[in-house]
């Protein structure tokens, strides 16, 4: 699926969790081995403590959240009588809820746990406590099922700063990837760059397994990163915080001479400072990349040459003529 150089939707890809990833990276203990959690998969961030379901309540019942038994859901079960006890577990788990977290080392009951078996519903127990087991199940899910492009471009961490280098195919984007690398910045990968909306602000890129430290230069085929320039080389994951788009040299056309205004491209929603490099034979492309991110970098901080420029023009015409 593509869509313009924006990135509102070319190569969108649908991620979901497995419940098999999710106990192993919250260190859970798995009390229904009898089900396969390969295949139950989560697609919903956020996360449910079914009190009110436990008393009865089930309407507006987030049932494709990850629910979670607390202490507070433990001390009101402790106090419910068997019938009743049985009767809401029930109800609970033929709602087909994608799995069942007791926090504190709280064990299920054997009849829970049959249930559980019964509506193939995975119960896991976490040692943590219920607050911060919340927290850091919605942070990771967050994460793992943030929205997620696909798009063709070169992703570098030059000076902290992500940049995205795009353009047209053999224009250059990996030979300045490359340049880059060896004046001591780190790739974060070449040719697909895999792009995840975590938050409002914030746009994160990585490489797809397959071509993770590997750049592809025309006449020399595909160049391991890691292996040639060392571990200090790389990058798993970069916030995205500049592009650069490089394309021909078009005297009819005009560029930016002075900067005074950003110019922004869009992915998934979120604005990034975006300038476009006209390409001619000789420029060094990678000392431009350098010489943006610290530019970048200077106007977070507060300082910006194009408008000192200006403001000094200003001030000189203001001058009296002798």
């Amino acid at each position: 699926m593509r869509d313009s150089e924006n990135g509102k939707g070319e190569g969108k890809i649908m991620y979901g969790v497995t419940i098999a990833e999710l106990i192993e990276k919250m260190k859970l203990k798995n009390m229904t081995p009898e089900i396969d959690v390969e295949k139950a998969v989560l697609t919903h961030p956020d996360v449910n403590r079914p009190a009110l379901q436990l008393a009865g309540f089930f309407d507006h019942f987030d049932k494709d959240r990850v629910q979670i038994i607390g202490f507070v859901e433990q001390e009101y079960l402790r106090q419910m009588e068997p019938e009743r006890k049985k009767e809401m577990y029930d109800r609970l788990l033929a709602e087909h809820i994608p799995c069942l977290i007791f926090s504190r080392g709280f064990m299920p009951e054997e009849e829970l746990l049959a249930m559980c078996n019964y509506y193939d519903v995975p119960c896991m127990v976490s040692e943590q406590s219920t607050s911060a087991l919340m927290a850091e199940v919605i942070r990771w899910l967050n994460v793992k099922l943030a929205p997620c492009i696909s798009i063709h471009g070169v992703l570098v961490d030059v000076f902290g700063e992500g940049v995205l280098i795009m353009g047209e195919s053999g224009i250059g984007k990996s030979e300045a990837a490359l340049e880059l690398i060896k004046r001591g910045h780190r790739l974060v990968t070449d040719d697909v760059v895999q792009i995840q909306k975590v938050s409002d602000d914030t746009l994160v890129g990585s490489a797809p397994d397959i071509t993770k430290h590997f750049i592809e230069l025309r006449g020399i085929g595909i160049i391991d990163v890691r292996s040639l320039y060392g571990v200090e080389s790389i990058k798993d994951t970069q916030a995205i915080d500049m592009v650069i788009k490089l394309e021909e040299w078009n005297r009819d056309k005009e560029y930016d001479r002075l900067g005074l205004e950003n110019q922004y491209t869009e992915f998934l929603g979120n604005q990034v400072v975006c300038h476009a490099i006209p390409m001619r034979p000789g420029r060094n492309v990678a000392i431009i990349v350098e010489t943006a991110a610290i530019n970048y970098r200077q106007k977070k901080m507060g300082y910006n040459a194009a408008k000192e420029l200006y403001n000094r023009v200003q001030a000189n015409l203001a001058k009296p003529k002798m």
